[in-house]
């Protein structure tokens, strides 16, 4: 009987055994070093769930514009693109220029003296200003096959002595042919303050037989190629005379003639 009993409380405990159990229940302690079981900064919803937060708003950035450094490869390339077109331009013109050397063979103008005559050479009656008046012919030759030469209106011929001049006359206005000469007869006039030192100094000189002289023309050109007449400009022919006198009564002889021709820059 007592056997059985205590079989009894064996298989069923009593309650004040339950009781005793309950307080000796053992609960979990947190560990401090151990990771947390939601992530720092997330929530929970209400059924206890972690929920991830929401993302932070977006903020609008502004663009930052830095100054670039001048693009030296640009203007390399201008510079080479301008050099490149000055290049082309020169041997384009320098092809031109020789197909019309080769086309029309053009040849420079001849220019002499054929005659000089002296009408006046005196003082004043106070011997202070010279008076002058020559007639010179002189001869222009165009040697050229295709080209014409227009002598424009405002041309000018005068004779000089050192750095004075004498006198000074027009010259016509004409055109002048292919191979063509034409001899012009120029009236020339003009006067001269110090006339008493310029005499004195032309006498002198008239002792030794040979008075330098300088005849200088100054004429608009335009030259005429073809058909097309091109841009006028101005050239000066200069020719260096030596004569043996000065005189009104006698014959000058021309003993040195040297003329030259050049544009007028």
């Amino acid at each position: 009987m007592h056997c059985q009993i205590l079989s009894d409380e064996l298989h069923f405990p009593s309650k004040t055994h339950m009781i005793m159990a309950a307080h000796q229940k053992i609960h979990p302690v947190a560990d401090p070093e151990a990771p947390p079981l939601v992530p720092r900064g997330s929530f929970r919803s209400e059924k206890g769930d972690p929920v991830q937060p929401p993302p932070p708003p977006l903020r609008r950035e502004i663009p930052v514009i830095h100054s670039k450094p001048p693009n030296r490869s640009c203007c390399c390339k201008c510079m080479c693109w301008t050099i490149i077109l000055l290049v082309l331009l020169l041997v384009i013109l320098g092809a031109t220029a020789g197909i019309l050397y080769l086309v029309f063979q053009p040849k420079l103008p001849k220019y002499s003296v054929d005659s000089l005559k002296i009408t006046d050479l005196r003082l004043n009656s106070d011997m202070t200003t010279l008076y002058a008046a020559f007639d010179v012919k002189i001869r222009a030759k165009n040697p050229n096959k295709k080209i014409g030469i227009y002598y424009e209106k405002g041309g000018k011929l005068s004779v000089w002595y050192t750095n004075t001049k004498l006198c000074q006359g027009s010259l016509p206005k004409f055109y002048q042919g292919h191979r063509n000469t034409t001899v012009l007869n120029v009236v020339l006039t003009g006067q001269t303050r110090s006339g008493s030192t310029l005499m004195t100094a032309l006498q002198e000189q008239q002792q030794s037989g040979r008075i330098p002289l300088d005849l200088k023309v100054d004429v608009p050109v335009a030259i005429k190629m073809g058909k097309l007449k091109l841009k006028k400009v101005r050239f000066l022919v200069e020719c260096l005379l030596v004569v043996d006198r000065l005189s009104t009564d006698n014959f000058i002889s021309i003993r040195a003639s040297n003329c030259g021709f050049r544009p007028k820059l």
